[in-house]
């Protein structure tokens, strides 16, 4: 058990949301974003390949729905450090039970929320507030190889997004809707 987070199952197996223990005082506040140790209690495995920052200017914005396939295929901890986001995780794992099902959590500056993405899960979100701004810890860097995505406005996939749908990329949006025969990456 860890001192500075705990984690909260959903019901997809393996995805879970972090709630950081925040240290304050009257000069202000410390929050542990990772700690290998601690997480690997909750899912994370090896080291941080790769840490990202992105900034979103304004509500609406839809980023995603974003993975990686094996051999590349990667753990994320996102983190919400300015203003609101809606994040979404779906399983997209071969032979899960869960898969396509996706769950959604709000992360936010003031909530001390992350979400552990385990690899096998699209990810995505929506600001809920201008000027938001994000930190991503990945376990494995990024490969264009393996990349691959879902269209966030598949019918298929049942989001509800909490606003409408504002400056999706090109790219995010020319992800094809999913077929009948679609089968997900390895696990």
């Amino acid at each position: 058990m860890s001192a500075r987070f705990t984690a909260h199952a959903t019901p997809l197996k393996g995805l879970c949301v972090i709630n950081r223990k925040t240290m304050s005082d009257d000069r202000g506040f410390l929050s542990r974003l990772f700690c290998e140790e601690d997480l690997a209690v909750f899912g994370w495995q090896g080291r941080i390949a790769q840490l990202n920052e992105t900034g979103t200017l304004h509500k609406g914005t839809v980023r995603g729905m974003h993975f990686q396939r094996p051999p590349h295929a990667e753990i994320k901890l996102v983190t919400c450090t300015r203003g609101r986001i809606l994040d979404i995780a779906v399983d997209i794992r071969a032979q899960s039970p869960t898969f396509l099902q996706h769950f959604s959590v709000e992360l936010s500056e003031d909530n001390a929320c992350s979400l552990l993405i385990p690899a096998g899960f699209a990810h995505g979100f929506q600001a809920l507030t201008d000027d938001v701004r994000m930190i991503y810890a990945h376990s494995e860097p990024y490969a264009a190889s393996s990349e691959g995505g879902l269209n966030p406005e598949d019918p298929a996939l049942g989001i509800d997004w909490p606003l409408p749908v504002v400056n999706l990329s090109p790219r995010d949006a020319a992800h094809p809707l999913l077929s009948a025969d679609y089968r997900g990456v390895a696990a």
